[in-house]
């Protein structure tokens, strides 16, 4: 791995990247609430679903969003939008994916020669195209020139660490539980990848029942830190 590249990853997987992830705690506010992540231990289990969910539905997608750019196949590209959206069963995950997606697009277009990711901005502000985060950092690392692996590595470390970062204003934990569980969940992502390399939009799955009702309570909860 180059210096630029591993600088890019470090970049725009950075938790502090102005995107809005931080507005966001993917379903674990209401968990908190609801009683269901009491504890470390099932803080852990949480993220390690949340980061599997992710690889099996949107991660499928960042990886055809990532492999359409460097065809330049736009209306590829679109279909692994669409694919993202389509499947976010409540309201706060569809708005979480577009506004980060919306975000990551203009924040890496001011920041480095980006065309494609113009492009694909251009059809999201004309409503062609639903502007998720998946797709668009797929679209952003192979205009880059990185491979389609440090975009999976980029995708999963941010939604473990926007759920991690969530825990430590919900829940009594400190530091050293919140990087032992990161760890634990970075050692499963190749083996996630590997899983989903192969995968076509088609097989663009996730069940988390319990995740997509407590989603659903948050929606209409009258006291929220979170937007989701």
């Amino acid at each position: 791995m180059s210096l630029a590249r591993l600088m890019r990853v470090l970049q725009f997987g950075d938790s502090l990247l102005p995107i809005g992830s931080f507005s966001f705690s993917n379903a674990l506010e209401p968990a908190v609430q609801a009683g269901v992540v009491p504890d470390a231990e099932a803080l852990a289990a949480f993220v390690r679903t949340a980061v599997r969910r992710s690889a099996t539905s949107d991660g499928i997608a960042l990886l055809h969003a990532h492999r359409a750019a460097a065809e330049q196949d736009m209306n590829w590209i679109v279909r692994a939008d669409r694919a993202v959206f389509e499947r976010k069963l409540s309201e706060e995950a569809r708005t979480m994916s577009v506004r980060m997606g919306k975000k990551l697009a203009e924040v890496a277009a001011s920041a480095a020669e980006v065309p494609l990711v113009g492009t694909w901005l251009s059809l999201v502000r004309a409503g062609a195209a639903p502007g998720t985060y998946s797709a668009g950092l797929g679209v952003l690392f192979a205009d880059l020139g990185s491979p389609e692996e440090d975009a999976f590595a980029v995708h999963q470390y941010g939604v473990a660490m926007t759920t991690l970062s969530a825990a430590l204003r919900l829940m009594r934990i400190d530091h050293y539980q919140v990087q032992a569980i990161l760890s634990e969940t970075c050692a499963t992502v190749a083996g996630d990848y590997a899983d989903v390399c192969r995968a076509s939009l088609c097989d663009m799955a996730s069940f988390a029942p319990v995740s997509d009702v407590l989603a659903s309570m948050h929606l209409h909860s009258h006291v929220r830190m979170f937007m989701n």
